[in-house]
């Protein structure tokens, strides 16, 4: 048989899908586990929103969509935007994708040519250089630290422009670090994007789950050279449902697009009339975002405190539902801590390919009785009393 591209060869599998999927398979096998792993809300797709769901399937809304997605939904995205996000786009300047993470595929299939440079921010989420070396791109990382509270610097942005620079990809709130950045910080980098001809590329993806501070879309300040990608799953617990989409540039949405109607076609119709649903019913989706990223808060502030009780360093998030925690006190390397932990019962997601070096990601999309248990099992790795 002949062999595999090179492309493919060089393509690093999620770490975080693979780690999870250790975990749901160490369950099964009836393994006393708590998983602190998976990147999705813990609770149930609203009931307005799986009804929607079942209407579309009652009225026989099966067939294929549009590439761009259905225009009903377009046209609720661009209001969405217009009012959420302050960005003034038209319908045909959105697109629907399967999940953000298609979004993001397609945008760097569309504007990367080979040896092409994309500035990433790392800590970074773990698919952010893969994908952009899958486009024949290269990944450029400009580190951020946690005495800074893991928000980048600007002028280090700056320092790591070059002639072969095309992309900045911002992610605000932070997958994995939780920092949200300030409008300040934002606008810099828009302007750095604007005077250096780049593509800003902002995942928007935790927006509703921010507990200090205010989302900014920096898409406001870069109107011509932002493309702003977001999705169903994380604000409305839609994870499976797999429904992503972005606003931009209308040259640059077209060519998206154009990829998706040579690869997927379009995604899921029932799961983009559910979406709609999502969008346009504001009073009841409000009230479920509401009471997510309240228990959330909670969850945050229980984990945090029951970590400094145990003398463990963990810079505290503003949003999204992630710690990055430090493993010295467990293992000389973030590999080895995850190692220990999985013996004590808890899954954790090292920082190795998030360029979270030294640390482990621990995901609190999770009920408060498996975070206290888990708080119980660092102890017992730690062989300290329980907080």
């Amino acid at each position: 048989m002949r062999g595999l591209s090179q492309r493919v060869k060089a393509l690093k599998p999620s770490a975080t899908v693979a780690v999870n999927a250790r975990a749901l398979e160490l369950r099964r096998k009836g393994v006393d586990l708590v998983a602190l792993t998976a990147g999705e809300p813990d609770f149930d797709t609203p009931e307005h929103v799986k009804e929607a769901a079942r209407r579309a399937l009652a009225q026989g809304k099966t067939k294929y969509a549009p590439p761009a997605g259905i225009p009903e939904l377009r046209e609720a995205l661009a209001e969405k935007f217009r009012r959420e996000n302050g960005l003034a786009v038209s319908p045909d300047q959105t697109l629907v994708t399967v999940g953000g993470k298609q979004a993001l595929f397609n945008l760097f299939q569309a504007i990367l040519d080979p040896g092409d440079e994309v500035i990433v921010l790392a800590p970074y989420w773990v698919s952010y250089p893969e994908m952009v070396r899958f486009a024949g791109g290269v990944p450029v990382e400009v580190r951020t630290l946690p005495e800074e509270g893991f928000v980048p610097d600007p002028e280090a942005v700056r320092r790591a422009i070059t002639p072969r620079t095309k992309a900045l990809v911002v992610n605000s709130p932070n997958n994995p670090t939780g920092a949200v950045y300030s409008r300040e910080v934002l606008a810099a980098l828009a302007e750095l994007a604007v005077a250096h001809d780049l593509y800003l590329v902002s995942d928007e993806i935790y927006e509703h789950l921010i507990y200090e501070g205010e989302h900014f879309s920096p898409g406001q300040l870069a109107p011509e050279h932002a493309i702003t990608v977001n999705g169903a799953a994380k604000a409305f617990a839609m994870t499976g449902w797999r429904i992503g989409y972005a606003c931009g540039p209308k040259a640059v949405i077209k060519a998206m697009a154009d990829v998706s109607s040579q690869s997927t076609t379009s995604p899921d119709t029932i799961a983009q009339w559910a979406t709609l649903e999502a969008l346009t019913n504001q009073e009841a989706s409000r009230a479920f975002v509401e009471m997510a990223r309240e228990a959330y808060r909670r969850r945050r502030d229980l984990l945090l405190e029951g970590l400094a009780r145990l003398g463990l360093k963990a810079v505290r998030p503003s949003g999204a539902f992630y710690v990055l925690l430090d493993t010295a006190p467990f293992a000389p390397d973030e590999v080895k801590a995850a190692e220990r932990l999985l013996e004590a019962g808890v899954a954790v997601v090292p920082g190795t390919d998030f360029a979270a070096f030294g640390h482990v990601r621990l995901s609190y999309a999770t009920g408060e009785e498996n975070l206290g248990k888990a708080l119980e099992r660092f102890a017992r790795a730690l062989g300290v009393p329980s907080p």
